[in-house]
């Protein structure tokens, strides 16, 4: 299909969203059917975020195209990640492609398989969301947002790194600036500055006494006889770090927010707890807690008749993909026996998400643990509803509930 609006130089023309609380499906909506390629808006939106003086930016909306994008390793790189979210993170596997990326990826890929997590379930995982409820079953009312989301991931993905739980909550302090920092510069690198140097002394110890973390083996790894550069060791935990917690964070408070607005849904799911991994897939395709990647054109191409110059950014909006009318009947709905199909909450091609498997575990384990023990569980209604909300990552700000306290 040609875009003819990006083409003709017509801009698609978005009405501004607001990057935390924003609302961008109806707007993705419309522009699959009117222009699914987006060329960059000089007047601003959605589509000026990529684009410079220099680089025009495109976005794209549709399932196939965002399929093609991604799986297409040498077309359209990955190297643009060190431009925005690098000065952030420093040398990260994000920004590698081709024989470089995967030699990196397979340093840690074995701690991140669906076997090798199995083994987190009831070491790490399970006592970390019960160690919370704990807290908060006692009292009848909590909000799951401060209370259990925003700190139940972030503790298990530094138990499994290997960097002291009791610090959890600052790592996702340090996290959530380090996420958004090309938002926030100044804040950004701070909290990348401050998370390095609480890391260097643990690295340090690893290196004369590994523990059998994944901090040891990062220390410890080789590639073609070398060992990594300190650089890459900090540039792997400040991606590993805030994506095992703020991705997880985000995408539960989803799925936590879906049982509470319809709660026929959740009676479903609690009495049949057969319908959890349903539930699970079904949520990270209606409200991915992360809905864009991006990539850089490597040649001039071309995307659904749209043509592409070398150099240009791509904003590869998966979110918008996952809801696709194409792919999904009823697209925007949310819907506990649609068909199974693959969808790109975790991405798909070379850089595919390391951590789904543990996103996954992570969202079984907790989901069944707050059914069990929150009994009676429900929206307060003296707070205000929920709302998922946010641009390029979304999830709920607060999530006040009621239960029966024990």
């Amino acid at each position: 299909m040609t875009t003819d609006a990006t083409i003709d130089n017509q801009p698609f023309h978005y009405e501004e969203v607001d990057f935390f609380t924003g609302q961008p499906y109806e707007q993705w909506k419309r522009a699959r059917q009117e222009c699914p390629v987006i060329g960059s808006d000089p007047n601003g939106g959605l589509g000026s975020m990529l684009s410079t003086p220099d680089r025009q930016a495109f976005q794209i909306t549709r399932w196939d195209d965002v399929e093609h994008v991604l799986r297409s390793g040498e077309v359209f790189s990955s190297s643009i990640n060190a431009e925005h979210i690098g000065q952030f993170m420093g040398e990260l596997i994000l920004a590698m492609d081709g024989q470089e990326h995967r030699s990196y990826r397979n340093l840690v890929a074995h701690a991140f398989r669906a076997s090798q997590l199995e083994r987190w379930r009831d070491t790490v995982i399970s006592p970390t969301i019960n160690m919370f409820l704990d807290k908060i079953s006692p009292i009848g009312k909590a909000d799951l947002v401060r209370d259990i989301t925003s700190r139940y991931p972030v503790r298990v993905i530094c138990a499994i790194v290997g960097v002291p739980v009791q610090d959890s909550d600052q790592f996702h302090g340090w996290s959530e600036k380090i996420n958004t920092g090309p938002l926030d510069p100044e804040a950004g690198l701070e909290a990348s500055r401050s998370m390095r140097a609480y890391l260097e002394p643990l690295v340090e110890s690893r290196r004369s006494e590994p523990q059998g973390d994944l901090l040891s083996d990062l220390v410890h790894a080789e590639i073609d006889g070398q060992r990594l550069t300190d650089e890459k060791i900090y540039g792997f935990l400040r991606l590993l770090l805030p994506a095992g917690a703020e991705t997880t964070f985000r995408v539960m408070g989803n799925a936590l927010t879906a049982l509470l607005l319809y709660p026929e849904t959740m009676a479903r799911v609690k009495s049949d707890r057969s319908l959890l991994p349903a539930f699970i897939e079904e949520i990270l395709r209606w409200e991915s807690s992360v809905t864009q990647v991006s990539r850089v054109a490597a040649v001039d191409t071309e995307v659904a008749g749209c043509p592409i110059s070398k150099g240009s950014a791509i904003s590869v909006l998966t979110g918008s993909a996952n809801h696709d009318s194409s792919r999904y009947e009823n697209s925007e709905e949310f819907d506990l026996d649609r068909p199974a199909k693959n969808h790109m909450a975790f991405g798909t091609g070379q850089h595919q998400c390391l951590g789904m498997h543990l996103a996954r575990l992570e969202l079984s384990v907790g989901i069944n643990e707050i059914l069990d023990r929150l009994s009676n569980l429900r929206l307060d209604p003296d707070a205000p509803a929920p709302v998922i909300e946010g641009l390029a990552f979304r999830g709920p700000q607060a999530l006040p509930v009621l239960f029966d306290a024990v």
